[in-house]
């Protein structure tokens, strides 16, 4: 077994962020921000907020059309779910994933995510986990998105650990570094393009688990 970095030091459980942090959309094709402006072009202006909304309700592209006030037709939602099936055929573990979650399972961790994002994008991700985690914590199932303090209580009561005993790691500052820390969470900023930062980073996950 390898020995565990410094940051897992009295640490009990490990949280990731999902997109950007464990799993890769290797072609991004926007499908919810494509409905979005399909709405507009309909009449609906864009707001400040719809990216909260969209992944703060249980729904999919119709429900969430629906949600907005319209009936599509099926020739509107069509192109839609094309985009929407393509990115999640382009999803893939990036290659820090795997080593880091059978170390951090061995050294007797409790694993989790906690992720904003639409209802569509949650299964396909448990799929490709090497392993069953202890809790999985999506925005859209709370009803909250980081840095919403609502959605870090939903964490520490799945994994009922003291909040001082979990380390939150994610690649959005805000939401996985700040956000936990003000919740009493430990956090650690993954920095994948290695930009000069004054926070705890690493570059890769494998950090976490040193030889």
């Amino acid at each position: 077994m390898k020995k565990l970095n410094a940051h897992l030091i009295d640490v009990q459980a490990v949280v990731f962020d999902v997109y950007g942090t464990i799993v890769e959309i290797r072609n991004k094709r926007s499908p919810f921000k494509k409905l979005l402006q399909l709405l507009e072009k309909k009449g609906r202006p864009l707001q400040a907020d719809d990216a909260a909304k969209l992944m703060s309700m249980s729904a999919n592209l119709s429900e969430t059309a629906r949600f907005f006030g319209y009936d599509l037709t099926t020739q509107e939602l069509a192109p839609l779910e094309e985009d929407l099936q393509m990115e999640i055929d382009s999803l893939s573990l990036y290659p820090d994933t795997n080593t880091t979650l059978w170390e951090l399972r061995k050294a007797g961790l409790k694993i989790a995510v906690c992720s904003n994002l639409a209802r569509p994008y949650a299964a396909p991700v448990m799929a490709l986990l090497p392993v069953t985690l202890d809790a999985y914590i999506w925005s859209f199932e709370v009803g909250a998105i980081k840095p919403e303090p609502i959605i870090y209580s939903a964490v520490i009561d799945a994994l009922n650990i003291a909040p001082s005993k979990i380390l939150f790691v994610g690649d959005t500052l805000l939401a996985d570094y700040v956000g936990p820390q003000k919740m009493g969470m430990h956090s650690v900023h993954l920095n994948r393009k290695n930009i000069p930062s004054p926070n705890s980073t690493i570059i890769s996950l494998t950090e976490l688990v040193t030889s």
